[in-house]
């Protein structure tokens, strides 16, 4: 299955899993910093939908600040309301538009970010497992905005639930899903891995 595939299956089945969330779940706090729940589905949305040029005007159109251009996206794709965004997700889950950047960028994307969401409520993303796979092995060596590559530095990362690995040094271990939260600096999926490298996470940005 190629990268777009699995893209196309981690938003549908995402959408699949946010679908029964009440007002409560979707105003509660996600993992990425600052957002709730729905700013993060607004940003996935605002993400699957971007072509490349949109992507170049709007940091025009923000003085060429991408934290002003992604907040802009959230306030507009967000005022559709979940229902919509979730329709949107769905219609845009076969989408190949982009941003600059590798398409795997999109799996580890819609990857993390889903699980921002999903993660702190104790919601289960049925994910594929080569989509799982694919995003830690391209996060993996990732720095530019999420940070990985330095942060795992003198690790290593063991998958229980993969045939998956990375570095050498202190181990830390336990499911994919949250190795792959812990590799993009979130702190709340470090209580469910273990080994000598965790309390080493947690001192890094």
């Amino acid at each position: 299955m190629d990268t777009w595939q699995l893209i196309a299956t981690e938003r549908t089945r995402l959408a699949d899993s946010l679908a029964g969330l009440d007002e409560s779940a979707w105003r509660s706090p996600s993992l990425c910093a600052g957002w709730s729940n729905q700013d993060a589905l607004a940003h996935i949305v605002a993400t699957a939908e971007i072509t490349q040029g949109g992507f170049f005007g709007g940091l025009l159109r923000n003085g060429f600040s991408f934290q002003k251009m992604v907040a802009g996206d959230i306030h507009r794709v967000g005022a559709a309301g979940v229902p919509r965004m979730l329709e949107r997700l769905r219609a845009s889950a076969g989408s190949r538009n982009h941003p600059p950047g590798p398409v795997a960028s999109m799996l580890l994307e819609i990857v993390v970010h889903g699980e921002d969401i999903a993660f702190p409520l104790g919601n289960a993303v049925d994910h594929s497992p080569e989509a799982l796979v694919g995003a830690a092995e391209f996060g993996k060596s990732a720095q530019p905005l999420v940070g990985c590559r330095k942060r795992i530095a003198g690790l290593r990362l063991r998958a229980t639930d993969a045939e998956w690995s990375t570095g050498s040094g202190p181990e830390v271990s336990g499911p994919l899903v949250p190795l792959l939260l812990a590799m993009c600096g979130r702190k709340a999926a470090l209580d469910s891995l273990t080994g000598e490298g965790v309390a080493a996470l947690r001192e890094r940005p």
